[in-house]
This record gives structure tokens, C-alpha cells and sequence, in this order.
């Protein structure tokens, strides 16, 4: 476990044991918050200084909660406060050893995030049994983070980040979870500019590389399409020679990465050519999705209760993980098929016995393009609210206008929502939809309206776009509880 010792090392930059002989120094550290609220007996509370919201203002809550440490940049009367800006400690400043007096500490630090992530570098160095198996590209990340950890837990004590904890914060704490007793962590890594993905890769130092699809997203932020590529392969060129780094066969742009790496390449796809591939793969609608995978001359048919044939790829990833990983393929079905699975997009029932398929998370091309084409499985007559994908730069107009061509000859009735939909709806109807099967809404708020009266019996609803559009509100408002 985590304790205060290897804290007080890490931010003193002390090497393993030197405050060994404090007995205060095996207090185990249970958790590690930014948000008081988590705060659980015996953890460690960061207090990040923010624009709108300042941590330190909640370091009284977090001790209230029960939390033991409080890492801090600004001094906070009424606590025991420890400086260690100057990388000292005098050990006279110390309270009370006794385990059974709560401890409320307050460490002084330069600056509180930097001193997080370091500790969780420090710590992540000392879990020499734990392997770390990094995950990132423009689309399915998340879905493959967990289904990965899925299958690797039927084997081992597996930790995985946590909803979308995949950045300079978020990565840190998770790492500050683990314990002596994990043996993989899985970790998804997001991207938004060149070196982000460096930089957390030189915290949790991964032995294994997922790159799942590389696209235009954020493109926005990052400037060009070459620098988004620049910035996932610095996954694989971060991967030791001895690691593994697993590559989508089916895009280029992620086959390319191959000669950038001095760890081992295994690739997946459709490809025949590909190390893990598959074939003979079958949309079955709400049912999942059935396919043969192939791996060194053997064939499994596999049926999954993923929804979309895009999860076929999902499914490939968490499999070769688990090959790199020395599990059999018993464990890895049923790591596949696990109940624990999280998807993003889930089917609830709307309106009339409607059927809306909420897939509000987020969005880029190829993504909602994924969307339509599960859409496209489902009888009824079909019903697409999409919305705006944000941070497309350059690529904006022209990804949108590839949506509006899929939606033809899948949609009866087209609701775009927001100003970069129009592109959709423009794309859409110069494609074929008539003008009567085609609205446009400026809010979330204003489609839910119009849907409100226009959905029932037999219908089945698509909801995507990006998170700022709010369409999950449209799904919360239509939602009939079972």
C-alpha cells in the first residue's frame, strides 16, 4: 500500500527508506482525491488551485471526511503544516505517531499537481509486479479500456482509470490507487496536443501499447493531422524493447507506427496478413455482434453482446492484450463476456415503446458513422439526432458532410442539432433525404420539443454528438422507465 513515507520521499526527492525510522511514516495512504467530497478515512487530498474553484478552500472538508495528508501550495492556518518547498523535512514538525490519532497533515509544496504526479511516478516505479498496459486513438478508447481490463481480471488483480480519468490529473490518481496486491493496470491515455502522451507515459512507464484508430479529433487543438499522429506514437515509441505494442492493421495511419517503436509490434484487423484477425462478422442489431477471430491457425466463433460491428475491433484489442499477457482463450471469452462490461452506448426504452439508442458520450466521424451503421441493423423506421463534433478544425465542414452521406439510405428522419450539424443536414439532402425528412434545431432543448410528439411504436432513435451539445438531456427527458 501506499504509504506517507514514500510520499514524503517522493516530495523530498529522498531515495526508498530514508524516513523508514518514523513510525509515522507507515501510515498507509487509503486513496488519493482532488474533490473533498471523495474523501475517504486515512487518503491523501490534493488541493489543485483552479479559475473558478480553488482546492484549498476544501482542504477542512477533506480532514472533516477523514483524510490524512493534504498536499498544498498555499499555507492554510490551523494545521499541521510541513514545508517542503526547499526538499527538507525536519522530522520535530512531525505530530503524534499514534495510529490511533487522527492525522491532519498538511504538506507545503511548490506546486500541488506537479507534486502528485511525481509521487505517482515514484510509487508507479516502485510496483515492480505490476505491469501497465497504456491505451490510446482518436476513437474507442474507452470501450477498449475496459473490456481489456475485463479479460485481463480474469486472471489478475487488474486496476483500471476510471470513467474519463485519462489525463495529467486523472492518470495520476489512478496510479496512486494501485497496490502491492495488482498485477495489470490498464490505462487509457488522452490526447490533446504534441507531448501529453509522452508526458504521462513517463509516469506510468507502460510495458504494453494499444492504439486503437488515429483521426481528426481535436484537431482543433492540435493544429494538424501529422501532429495528431506525432502524438499517439508517442505511445509506442515510449514502450520498452521488451513491450509489446499492439496496432490496428486496418489504418494506415496506426500501421505506420510500426517502425517507431523498439518494442515488439502485434497487429489486429481485418487483414488476413494481421497476427489476430477476423472475418464472417455479423451485425445481430440489439443481439451483438457474431464473428470468427483467427490467431496462429486456430478459429474461435464468437457471438458478444457488443452492439455495433465496430466492436469487433474492440473485441480484437482486449483479445490481444490478453495473448500478450499469457492468457488462454478460455479466459479471454470469458473476459469478453463478462456482465461487467461498460459500454458507452446503451438501448433504453422512448416514447410509445420506442427504442433510443443513447450514444451522447462523444463524437467524431468515424464514430458517428460507427453509430449509423448499427442503426442500420435495427428494424423499424429510424431516427438520427446528431449533433455538432467539436474540435475538428480544419476537418469540421468535410467531416460533418461525410455523416450526411452515411445517414442516406439509413434514416426515414434526420434531426440535426447545432451550427456544424447544419453541414450534415446540408450533406444529407444534397445526397437524396427530402427536405420533409430533414429538421434543423439550434439546442437540445428545441429538438426535444419537436421529438417529443414525433416519436412511438416501431421507432428506433439515435442520439449522438459531442458532450456540449447536451443531447443526453433529450435522452434523460424521453426515457421511460421500465
Amino acid at each position: 500500500m501506499l504509504t506517507l513515507g514514500v510520499i514524503l520521499e517522493a516530495v523530498t526527492n529522498r531515495s526508498a527508506g530514508t524516513y523508514d525510522a518514523l513510525p509515522l511514516a507507515h501510515r498507509v495512504i487509503t486513496d488519493a482525491v482532488i474533490d473533498s467530497r471523495l474523501s475517504i478515512p486515512g487518503c491523501l487530498f490534493v488541493a489543485l488551485p483552479g479559475e473558478k474553484v480553488d482546492g484549498h478552500q476544501f482542504v477542512e472538508d477533506a480532514f472533516r471526511r477523514g483524510a490524512a495528508v493534504a498536499l498544498i501550495e498555499k499555507e492554510i492556518p490551523g494545521w499541521i503544516t510541513v514545508d517542503v518547498r526547499g526538499e527538507s523535512l525536519d522530522p520535530e514538525f512531525l505530530p503524534p505517531a499514534d495510529p490511533r490519532t487522527p492525522l491532519h497533515l498538511c504538506l507545503l509544496v511548490k506546486n500541488s499537481l506537479k507534486a502528485m504526479q511525481h509521487i505517482a511516478g515514484v510509487w508507479r516505479a516502485r510496483l515492480s509486479n505490476v505491469r501497465v498496459i497504456g491505451i490510446t486513438g482518436s476513437v474507442g478508447k474507452s470501450t477498449t479500456k475496459e473490456l481489456t481490463a475485463n479479460v485481463l481480471a480474469v486472471r489478475y488483480t487488474t486496476l483500471a482509470n476510471e470513467s474519463n480519468l485519462n489525463n495529467e490529473i486523472g492518470l495520476p490518481l489512478t496510479l496512486l490507487k494501485v497496490t502491492e496486491a495488482h498485477r495489470r493496470v490498464v490505462l487509457e491515455m488522452g490526447f490533446y496536443v504534441p507531448g501529453d502522451i509522452a508526458f504521462l507515459c513517463g509516469i506510468a512507464k507502460p510495458q504494453v501499447g494499444v492504439l486503437t484508430m488515429i483521426g481528426p479529433v481535436h484537431l482543433e487543438r492540435a493544429g494538424s493531422l501529422e501532429a495528431i499522429v506525432n502524438g499517439k506514437a508517442e505511445l509506442v515509441e515510449a514502450l520498452p524493447a521488451d513491450g509489446t505494442a499492439i496496432l490496428n492493421n486496418d489504418d494506415a495511419r496506426v500501421r505506420s507506427l510500426a517502425s517507431r517503436t523498439k518494442a515488439r509490434v502485434f497487429t489486429y484487423g481485418l487483414d488476413p496478413e494481421s497476427d489476430l484477425w477476423s472475418d464472417r462478422i455479423e451485425g445481430l442489431g440489439l443481439e451483438g455482434v457474431s464473428f470468427d477471430m483467427h490467431y496462429a491457425g486456430e478459429t474461435l466463433h464468437i457471438h458478444l453482446p457488443l452492439l455495433g460491428q465496430h466492436s469487433v475491433h474492440t473485441a480484437m484489442r482486449a483479445s490481444a492484450v490478453g495473448l500478450t499477457e499469457g492468457l488462454n482463450w478460455q479466459e479471454i471469452i470469458d473476459g469478453l463476456l463478462t456482465p461487467a462490461t461498460q459500454l458507452r452506448l446503451v438501448a433504453v426504452t422512448g416514447p410509445g415503446n420506442s427504442l433510443l439508442i443513447d450514444d451522447t458520450y462523444n463524437a467524431s466521424p468515424d464514430s458517428m458513422i460507427a453509430a449509423l451503421n448499427l442503426l442500420a441493423e435495427l428494424d423499424g423506421r429510424k431516427v438520427a439526432v446528431l449533433g455538432d463534433m467539436l474540435e475538428l478544425g480544419e476537418f469540421a465542414e468535410t467531416g460533418h458532410r461525410m455523416v450526411g452521406a452515411r445517414a442516406v439510405g439509413v434514416v426515414d428522419l434526420l434531426v440535426a442539432v447545432g451550427e456544424k450539424a447544419r453541414w450534415i443536414a446540408e450533406e444529407a439532402h444534397s445526397q437524396g433525404l427530402s427536405s420533409a425528412q430533414i429538421t434543423c434545431f439550434g439546442t437540445a432543448a428545441d429538438a426535444l420539443e419537436f421529438l417529443t410528439n414525433k416519436i412511438g411504436e416501431g421507432d428506433v432513435v439515435l442520439m449522438k454528438g459531442s458532450r456540449a451539445l447536451k443531447l443526453d438531456e433529450i435522452v434523460m427527458a424521453l426515457e421511460v422507465p421500465e
